[in-house]
């Protein structure tokens, strides 16, 4: 169970491109009755179009990816993960703290030093990559004496590293702008010739750099925007939509178009691959802690 969480927000000028701090002390409880410690703390988390880096300390944790166990990663306390297209689990026993911050992928390829297309649909140790520059942070941060403390040195360190990186490939830039800025709903074909490349050009260079292909980046901001509304509203309509007979439903329909998806149908679809359930049976916000949106009830400003 989380014990304590606080949220920091990251330097203006990092704000484009980092989508918050989130610091965290946990742990799983002792069953008093039998003085053992109760099953581990496992967590459902959704696909999305960012990159997840986790710093921790304390006890380990494992991030499963149910499609690939070689693409998952075992007892680690600090990994970087995604972009990802499908959902996820980690688990964990014992007490850990750490620090989440979520990257946009241009950031991410910058911040990381490598192609993204190493890192999607995958979860691998900090201490696995090739630069340890994020295993020393995670030691400095372990040793900082309170959370601003700790977010002053993400932002310290974010800059610096930022300020050395070679830039992504300006149209790749352009493109990730675009498809953010209509919430993933400009065609491929058209982005394709706003920056002047052939639609494989684009799918090559942006899969390779950014991790997922344009197409399915486009699908992930929708159902990122969507997940996140539902976050925010805390409630889902009324008359919840049926798991596996998406019939009409007061409110559903008309949230699907809102939100960008051709029907109800639809809707459900994409919910049900990128969480492995429907947008009617999910759990309250924070249930799904790494997707924008769905920050855990409760949390406190550092």
């Amino acid at each position: 169970m989380l014990d304590e969480v606080r949220v920091g927000v990251p330097a203006a000028r990092l704000r484009p491109v980092v989508g918050g701090y989130l610091g965290y002390r946990e742990g799983t409880p002792v069953d008093v009755a039998s003085g053992r410690a109760a099953p581990p703390l496992v967590r459902h988390e959704a696909a999305g179009a960012f990159v997840v880096l986790i710093l921790g300390w304390g006890a380990p944790l494992d991030v499963l990816n149910p499609r690939s166990a070689a693409h998952s990663a075992y007892r680690v306390d600090s990994f970087v993960a995604g972009p990802y297209d499908g959902y996820c689990t980690t688990s964990t026993a014992g007490a850990g703290a750490g620090v989440e911050l979520l990257l946009t992928p241009p950031a991410a390829r910058r911040v990381l030093g490598v192609p993204l297309g190493e890192l999607a649909n995958r979860a691998v140790a900090v201490d696995g990559l090739p630069d340890p520059w994020l295993d020393r942070l995670r030691a400095r941060l372990a040793g900082a004496p309170d959370w601003p403390h700790r977010f002053a040195l993400l932002d310290a360190a974010l800059d610096a590293r930022l300020a050395d990186a070679d830039p992504v490939d300006p149209h790749l830039g352009r493109a990730w702008d675009l498809l953010t800025g209509s919430a993933g709903r400009i065609g491929i074909g058209a982005l394709a010739d706003e920056l002047g490349w052939s639609r494989r050009h684009l799918a090559a260079r942006f899969r390779r750099e950014l991790g997922l292909g344009p197409k399915t980046t486009a699908r992930l901001l929708r159902f990122q925007r969507a997940y996140a509304a539902l976050g925010r509203q805390g409630a889902v309509p009324a008359g919840p939509a049926p798991p596996d007979r998406p019939g009409p439903v007061d409110g559903w329909a008309e949230l699907a178009v809102r939100w960008g998806y051709y029907d109800q149908s639809h809707l459900i679809r994409e919910f049900r691959e990128f969480t492995g359930t429907t947008p009617a049976t999910l759990g309250p916000p924070g249930s799904h802690s790494s997707n924008p949106g769905r920050a855990p009830a409760g949390t406190l400003d550092a």
